[in-house]
């Protein structure tokens, strides 16, 4: 995909991944829409800020129909509650579904007609290596994002007729606000959007973005035991 001739729309992207994705499609000379729910925080130039909550159905709309040239959408607007699925509050695990696989699949469903009308192109969904594995302490965004991963794999196969390919995104800790108090290493986010942009650009279906992600991917094979080997 020629992305100097793309008109992308990037969620969340007043901050974090999400404005280095958007930095780094501009610098790749991609036409870039910068949705944020306060479009006012977005402080990169050269975006075009656009008011977006992806929780809201009604702010979709009308960034679907403000736009029109949009040729690949990027969800990247997430949060993170740190929720226990058993003690945690039950609005909390319903914000983390309601944001990552509700709220995405309503931002795919307002943007799939106008990309399929452009001729085609692609969607990222940016995942997570929590998608594959699971924190108690965080249960509702593993199982948020679990749920989106397999969004992305559906979604993958039924668009493939449009001419939209979807790809995932999985990657560990990012330096951002959302981790900032888990120490540990932490991979820069203009680093994994280098990387998210050279697989969407390669028509990659799945993209790892750092050596956690493709350990764990890795481990999968090796089922419970292998991905969790506390259990007796």
């Amino acid at each position: 995909m020629d992305l100097s001739t793309s008109t992308v729309l990037v969620t969340g992207a007043n901050r974090g991944l999400g404005r280095a994705l958007a930095a780094e499609l501009l610098n790749r000379g991609a036409t870039v829409y910068a949705g944020a729910r306060n479009p006012d925080k977005v402080d990169l130039p050269g975006v075009k800020p656009i008011a977006l909550d992806i929780t809201d159905p009604a702010s979709v709309a009308a960034a679907a129909q403000a736009t029109g040239d949009v040729t690949v959408l990027i969800n990247n607007a997430g949060i993170g509650t740190t929720t226990d699925l058993l003690t945690g509050d039950l609005d909390n695990v319903r914000l983390e579904m309601d944001t990552h696989y509700l709220g995405t699949l309503s931002v795919v469903r307002g943007f799939v007609p106008q990309i399929a009308a452009n001729g085609g192109g692609a969607i990222l969904n940016v995942l997570s290596v929590l998608s594959w594995f699971s924190f108690p302490q965080s249960g509702a965004y593993c199982a948020a994002k679990s749920a989106e991963w397999s969004l992305t794999n559906a979604l993958r196969v039924q668009l493939a007729d449009q001419g939209i390919r979807v790809a995932g995104l999985h990657v560990g800790p990012m330096d951002t606000d959302m981790i900032r108090e888990v120490d540990g290493p932490k991979t820069a986010p203009d680093e994994v959007a280098r990387l998210a942009v050279d697989g969407i650009a390669e028509g990659a279906y799945e993209i790892l973005a750092d050596d956690i992600s493709r350990q764990v991917q890795a481990g999968l094979a090796g089922g419970v035991a292998a991905l969790y080997p506390e259990l007796p």
